[in-house]
C-alpha cells in the first residue's frame, strides 16, 4: 500500500480524536479528569469498554494465536470464562464500589485493611497496567514499524514516541470525560474495519457469504474450540474456563483503567447495565476475531504468506499486493482503533492511581492539585515509551501469551486480597498484606517457571509436576495462595490474642 495513504489515514483519524477532546475537554478540572464527573451515558461506556477490553492485541494476537493446531480456537473457552467474570463483578465488587462512592478503587483495602495494603493494591495495578500498556502498545509500534516506518529508516525508538505523544495530546484535558467518547468512536472504527476484511478476505477467497464461509471455517484445521482431552494440556477447557473467569476479575474487576470508566456512570443500576452488556457483546465479537483468524491462516496458505511472527499475519495479509487495497486501509484503522482505545485510558487510569493511591497529600492542595496531575500524567508516558522499548528488545512471544501471563503474576493477589476481605470478617495486621502478596508471586513463579513448557526446563522434558503444563489458570493459583496465607496470618493473630 501507498505510504502517503497511510500517513494521510492516521492523520485524519488523530485529527477527529483531537477535536472531540476539544469540544469534551472544555473543563480540564481533576473531577472531570478521574472520573467524568460522574454523568457519563452507560451504553457510551458500555460500548467504548468493548475496544478497551479487546486492544490492539485481540486485533492482531488472537486471529494469530489460531494458526497453531494446540490452539486454534481453545480462546472461546477463556472468554466463556470471562462472562461469568464480568457477572461476579457487576453482582459482588461494582456494589462496594459505588456505595464507598471512589474514586480509586484501590481506596477500598484503605478502608479493610490500611495503609499499606492500599498502597500494596496501588504498586500491583501500577505494574500490571504499565506492562499491559506496553505490551499492547509494543503490538500497533512494531505493526507500524514493519509497514510503514521501516522503509523510511525510522528507528522502532522515534514511532513509539510518536505513538504516546499522540495519546498524551488528546487525553491531557479532558481525561476519562474525553476517553468515554473517543473510545464509543474506537470501537466502531475497530469492528467496522473486522466485519467489513471478513467480507473482503471472503471474497479473495471466493467464498459464499452465509452459509458458506461459516462451512469453510468449520471444516478447517482452525475450528476446534473445546479441548477436554488432556488435563496436562494448558489448553485444557478446565483451564481456559476458569482462568477466564479469575483473569476477567482481575483485568476488569479489580483493574482501576477498566472501572475507572464504569465509576463515570450516574448510578449502580446503569453501571451493571453496562457490564452485563459488554459481557454478552463480547462473547460474539471474540468469536469473529477467531473466525478473521481462520481466513487470514487459509488466505495465507493459499498465497505462500509466512510472516515472521504470528503476530504480524494480519498485517501481512492485508498488506499483500493480492488483497484489496481497502483492506489494507481497514487494517490500520482497526489496528490504531483498537490499540489507542485500550492505552489511551490506560494513560488517565495510572495518572489517577498514582495522584490518588501514591502522592502524599501535601501536592494536593487546590493551588497544586491541577499542575500536579498534569505532570504525573506526562511521567506516566514516558515510563511506558521506556516500558516498551525494553519489552520489544528482550522478548519475542506473542502479545496475548505475554500479557496472560503477566496478568497471572499481578492480578492474582489483588484477587486474594480483595475476596478476602469482601467474604470474611476476619481483622489482619495491614503490613502483612504486602508481604503475604511478594511471597504468592514469588512461590508463583517458581512454580511455573520449573513446570513443563517453561523456560527453566528444557524442551520435551517434564517439570516439578510431571507432565502438567500451565495455562491460564495460574492466576488462579496465585489468588488461592494470596487468601490462603491471609486466612492462615489472620488465625496466627487470632490464637496469640487468644
Amino acid at each position: 500500500m501507498n505510504s502517503t495513504i497511510i500517513i494521510t489515514v492516521l492523520i485524519l483519524y488523530f485529527g477527529v480524536l483531537y477535536l472531540i477532546s476539544r469540544i469534551t475537554g472544555k473543563n480540564d478540572g481533576n473531577e472531570a479528569f478521574f472520573v467524568g464527573d460522574r454523568q457519563s451515558p452507560w451504553y457510551l461506556v458500555a460500548f467504548g469498554m468493548i475496544g478497551a477490553s479487546l486492544s490492539g492485541v485481540t486485533f492482531i494476537s488472537v486471529p494469530g494465536w489460531v494458526g497453531n493446531d494446540a490452539n486454534q480456537f481453545s480462546y472461546m473457552q477463556a472468554v466463556l470464562g470471562y462472562f461469568v467474570g464480568y457477572l461476579i463483578i457487576a453482582y459482588v465488587l461494582m456494589p462496594i464500589y459505588y456505595r464507598m462512592k471512589v474514586i480509586s478503587i484501590y481506596e477500598y483495602l484503605n478502608d479493610r485493611f490500611g495503609f499499606y495494603s492500599h498502597k500494596t493494591g496501588a504498586i500491583f495495578f501500577l505494574l500490571s497496567r504499565v506492562i499491559g500498556a506496553s505490551v499492547r502498545l509494543m503490538l500497533v509500534a512494531e505493526v507500524l514499524q514493519f509497514i510503514l516506518f521501516e522503509k523510511w529508516g525510522i528507528p522502532f525508538e522515534f514511532t513509539v514516541a510518536i505513538c504516546i505523544a499522540l495519546i498524551w495530546i488528546y487525553t491531557n484535558r479532558g481525561g476519562i470525560k474525553t476517553i468515554v467518547w473517543t473510545d464509543t468512536l474506537q470501537t466502531a472504527f475497530m469492528l467496522v474495519s473486522v466485519a467489513l476484511t471478513v467480507y473482503f478476505i471472503k471474497d479473495s477467497l471466493s467464498l459464499e457469504s452465509g452459509k458458506g464461509i461459516v462451512q469453510t471455517v468449520a471444516d478447517s484445521s482452525y475450528s476446534k474450540i473445546f479441548f477436554f482431552d488432556d488435563i496436562n494440556n494448558s489448553n485444557h477447557f478446565i483451564k481456559h474456563f476458569f482462568g477466564g473467569i479469575f483473569i476477567a476479575i482481575g483485568m476488569t474487576g479489580l483493574d482501576q483503567d477498566m472501572m475507572q470508566k464504569n465509576l463515570s456512570c450516574r448510578n449502580i443500576r446503569e453501571g451493571q447495565k453496562n457490564m452485563i452488556s459488554m459481557a454478552t457483546v463480547l462473547v460474539f465479537v471474540n468469536l469473529l476475531f477467531l473466525f478473521l483468524g481462520a481466513l487470514l491462516y487459509l488466505y495465507a496458505g493459499q498465497h505462500q504468506i509466512n510472516p515472521e511472527k504470528a503476530d504480524l499475519l494480519f498485517s501481512a495479509v492485508a498488506m499483500d499486493n493480492g488483497m484489496a487495497p481497502i483492506v489494507g486501509i481497514l487494517f490500520i484503522l482497526g489496528l490504531i482503533a483498537a490499540a489507542y482505545s485500550s492505552a489511551d485510558s490506560a494513560l488517565t487510569s495510572l495518572t489517577t492511581s498514582i495522584y490518588i493511591d501514591l502522592l502524599p497529600e501535601k501536592y494536593k492542595s487546590k493551588d497544586k492539585a491541577l499542575k500536579t496531575r498534569k505532570t504525573i500524567h506526562v511521567l506516566v508516558s514516558l515510563i511506558i515509551i521506556l516500558s516498551v522499548i525494553m519489552l520489544h528488545h528482550f522478548t519475542d512471544e506473542s502479545a496475548i501469551g505475554l500479557l496472560m501471563k503477566f496478568a497471572a503474576f499481578t492480578y492474582g493477589p489483588l484477587i486474594g486480597i480483595f475476596f478476602f476481605g469482601i467474604l470474611l470478617t476476619r481483622r489482619i495486621t495491614d503490613i502483612a498484606v504486602p508481604i503475604v502478596s511478594v511471597i504468592s508471586v514469588l512461590f508463583t513463579f517458581l512454580i511455573w517457571y520449573f513446570s513443563k513448557g517453561a523456560p527453566g526446563v528444557p524442551k520435551g522434558d517434564p517439570g516439578i509436576l510431571g507432565e502438567y503444563s500451565f495455562g491460564f489458570e495460574i492466576i488462579i493459583l496465585n489468588a488461592f495462595l494470596t487468601f490462603t496465607l491471609l486466612v492462615a496470618v489472620s488465625m496466627i493473630k487470632t490464637q496469640k490474642k487468644l
